[in-house]
């Protein structure tokens, strides 16, 4: 027979165990990022680890395409691209739309850098951006060093100046800039 305190014990066990085994383990600071294979507007795929050693890598999570604030973060974007590709950087616009809406978006806003599409999800949730009570994605935006490592997680993105935002964020963690 099972004292009160054991059985509180296992019960304390149960709930811990119930809680853990329902939350799936998405990107922190100074952790390994997901790995991502995903198809972008420009007709590639791509992968973490083809930057792995190489370059940092930014992901720009926005919740979807052909709406007000996302147009805003593109093209902000878009205009600093002059600034964030002096770093040895590359960087990507990121959604759940599907591929043929990234290509129809990325060719209207004449974006001069890829947006990848993940429609299963699976990659959103990895990063918890999709979450419980979130279908769509949250404006986040991760830096992610040469490593594989995230160093930075915004999730106070300001939509008009993003692009000149990551610039002053990938100054201050020290990314390098590419060779003249």
């Amino acid at each position: 027979m099972r004292t009160m305190s054991q059985g509180f014990a296992l019960l304390t066990c149960l709930v811990a165990a119930q809680l853990a085994w329902g939350q799936e383990k998405v990107a922190s600071e100074n952790e390994k990022a997901p790995e991502f294979q995903l198809k972008a507007s420009d007709g590639k795929e791509y992968s973490l680890k083809d930057f792995a050693g190489k370059q940092a890598v930014v992901l720009a999570w926005y919740p979807k395409s052909f709406t007000g604030g996302c147009r805003a973060e593109c093209l902000s974007m878009r205009d600093a691209g002059e600034e964030i590709r002096k770093f040895d950087v590359a960087y990507f616009t990121i959604s759940c739309d599907d591929l043929e809406t990234q290509k129809k978006w990325a060719k209207e806003l004449m974006l001069d850098y890829p947006v990848l599409s993940d429609p299963d999800t699976k990659v959103a949730r990895a990063y918890g951006v999709v979450h419980e009570g979130r279908e769509r994605p949250e404006r986040w935006t991760f830096v992610i060093d040469k490593a594989g490592v995230v160093k930075r997680i915004d999730k106070m993105v300001n939509t008009k100046s993003h692009g000149a935002d990551i610039v002053k964020t990938l100054e201050s963690l020290g990314v390098a800039k590419k060779a003249k």
